[in-house]
């Protein structure tokens, strides 16, 4: 029980400056957001600022509306029970903004994807085609000696190859295009997994049997190709993935990435009940007809996405050794902690969906 004399036993505010103050304070809200309304006809924002100015004037001119609602929760400072509820609203304004900014994301994103689609001009001959998708960000130095190592045939496959400038601000677009490959540009950064999803849109509309992809930094073996797609092209695979540590791992990484690596690969074989040993080798080839099945939503970890994605829609899985050699320029984009943070929800959510 509420003891006599405590604040909540007055009646409104006890300053009439404060009042008049909050009151303005709506009064201004609702005619910002009004205002808003007639130059951009933005329901939301007039919407928002619609309800934030009821809140306030709520508590300028009703404050004792307060009251009922600290008897329930046991509180008897009414200032405590008017800032609970406007801490509980602002974190529901919060995360209601974060999601329409993830919204807006995702259709710029898409939107971003779309247009590039659009830029490919591509020019098979043959009727069977293994497209090589490229993603680079910022690969100047190295992606046109990675295109020119490509031979023009595989496994009697013609051997496309795509890159996909993924928003770079060097001149990897330009290198990229004194070669035979197809090239695509991101206006802006989509992340890796933004720009395979680019690349594999591009490969479905263009009918491809077999899609690859390789990064365009140079580790990836370009001379070990026959071998990644030989088992889709024999029918024995429908996704293969190749495997440094069945091959050979010259790739330089330190003693933390290495752990981390193996301890990612366990996790999605615990919970997958696959038995890989390279879970974020990028170096893969997926049956082009499969590419359909695979819900992909990851714009930067896509690597487990992809592997967890063939699992549960039943592609046949084939892991092969593989060299893995340094870059040939530069240094990895990977951030580390941010990497590890990104790989782990990736495999959570992407189990879970």
């Amino acid at each position: 029980m509420l003891a006599t004399g405590s604040p909540f036993q007055a009646t409104g505010l006890d300053s009439p400056t404060l009042t008049a103050v909050l009151v303005a304070v709506a009064l201004l809200t609702f005619l910002w957001g009004f205002r808003r309304y007639r130059r951009s006809f933005s329901k939301t924002e007039f919407g928002v600022a619609t309800a934030i100015a009821a809140g306030t004037l709520v508590i300028a001119v009703f404050p004792d509306l307060f009251n009922a609602l600290g008897n329930v929760l046991r509180i008897e400072r009414r200032p405590l029970v008017i800032s609970l509820v406007a801490t509980v609203l602002l974190m529901a304004l919060v995360l209601y903004v974060i999601g329409r900014l993830r919204e807006q994301q995702l259709t710029i994103a898409e939107l971003t994807r779309s247009l590039t689609v659009d830029q490919a001009d591509i020019h098979g001959d043959g009727e069977r085609t293994v497209y090589v998708v490229i993603p680079a960000y910022n690969e100047a130095d190295s992606v046109q000696s990675v295109v020119d190592s490509l031979p023009e045939t595989v496994r009697g496959y013609e051997v496309v190859p795509l890159v996909v400038s993924d928003g770079s601000s060097d001149a990897t677009a330009r290198r990229a295009g004194k070669t035979d490959a197809a090239v695509v540009e991101h206006p802006i950064n989509q992340g890796q997994g933004g720009a395979l999803k680019t690349g594999f849109e591009i490969a479905r509309e263009n009918g491809a049997d077999v899609v690859v992809t390789i990064d365009a930094d140079g580790q990836h073996p370009i001379d070990q190709l026959d071998n990644l797609i030989g088992p889709i092209v024999d029918d024995d695979a429908d996704y293969v993935v190749g495997s440094r540590y069945i091959g050979t791992d010259r790739s330089g990484n330190g003693p933390v990435r290495q752990v981390g690596i193996r301890t990612f690969t366990w996790l999605i074989n615990l919970l997958t009940d696959m038995e890989i040993s390279d879970c974020t080798n990028g170096f893969r080839a997926i049956r082009g007809s499969r590419l359909d099945d695979l819900t992909l939503t990851e714009e930067q970890f896509s690597a487990p996405e992809l592997l967890i994605e063939a699992r549960k829609n039943g592609l046949r899985i084939r892991e092969i050794p593989v060299t893995i050699a340094e870059r040939e320029h530069g240094e990895s984009k990977k951030p580390k902690v941010r990497y590890a943070l990104g790989l782990m929800r990736t495999i959570l959510v992407t189990w879970i969906r």
